[in-house]
């Protein structure tokens, strides 16, 4: 039986649990989720968390911009982040390995194809593989999107059966319930333009995503026939109960 491939994209807020350190607890949470799966499910994780993961060790003195210096803390945290990939899915029986994309490498067909042949080799051996954007040489993400479209992009190249967004909330919410703070979640959309209608342009505390980009994110990923689904990753268990629909989440057609 041929295993069903998941892209799973996990914001900063997910991966700090919304305070201003990684949570190695929410890491371990999601290993602990893919070794249960994987005799069904691959996955390739497309992971935020590069700055936050910074902010833990250091206060960089500068007088420049402030992209720049989001530049330089994604430089000193990614090697902290992976390391904590590494420790706790290492003790679940996982091993995993690095990839640094920018929005070039998708916009010329060798690159492209270097992607997709190293990512299925890393799969193919065992080794999911954890993506982020090249942050010291791309400022895109930072700014704009907390890498909803680079996972976007990515689900869309490797033709994956299933986006899942992890996010703060219980997918999307209509806008008046969200107005009346009584949250309520839209379960299916197959129209994206009345989606539109219901989102705030709000960003999250750590990341710069808001709804807006993972609408746009959903939407990249339809046109080459991928499914989306945005679940709240503050919840433990959130892959498999997803999964199992034992939980609100948004899914985009």
């Amino acid at each position: 039986m041929q295993k069903k491939r998941i892209l799973l994209k996990i914001g900063s807020n997910t991966l700090t649990k919304e305070t201003d350190h990684i949570s190695r607890g929410k890491i371990e949470d999601i290993g602990r989720q893919i070794a249960k799966l994987k005799d069904s499910y691959e996955f390739i994780i497309v992971s935020s968390g590069a700055i936050a993961a910074a902010k833990q060790f250091v206060k960089l003195e500068h007088n420049g911009q402030e992209i720049t210096v989001k530049q330089a803390l994604a430089s000193i945290g990614q090697p902290h982040l992976m390391r904590i990939f590494q420790e706790n899915f290492r003790e679940l029986g996982l091993f995993t390995s690095q990839c640094l994309l920018s929005y070039s490498d998708f916009e010329r067909e060798v690159s492209k194809e270097n992607i997709c042949n190293t990512i299925n080799v890393l799969v193919a051996n065992n080794f999911i593989p954890i993506i982020n954007e090249n942050d010291t040489v791309a400022t895109d993400e930072i700014k704009f999107g907390d890498n909803d479209k680079l996972a976007a992009l990515t689900a869309a190249l490797m033709k994956v059966d299933l986006l899942i967004i992890a996010t703060n909330t219980d997918g999307i919410y209509t806008k008046e319930s969200f107005i009346n703070k009584k949250p309520e979640t839209i379960r299916l959309v197959s129209n994206l333009a009345d989606l539109q209608k219901e989102v705030s342009s709000s960003k999250s505390s750590h990341g710069t995503g808001g709804m807006e980009s993972k609408i746009e994110a959903a939407n990249i990923a339809r046109q080459a026939n991928v499914e989306t689904w945005i679940v709240n990753g503050l919840k433990d268990n959130f892959i498999i109960d997803a999964l199992e629909n034992k939980t609100a989440f948004t899914t985009i057609k």
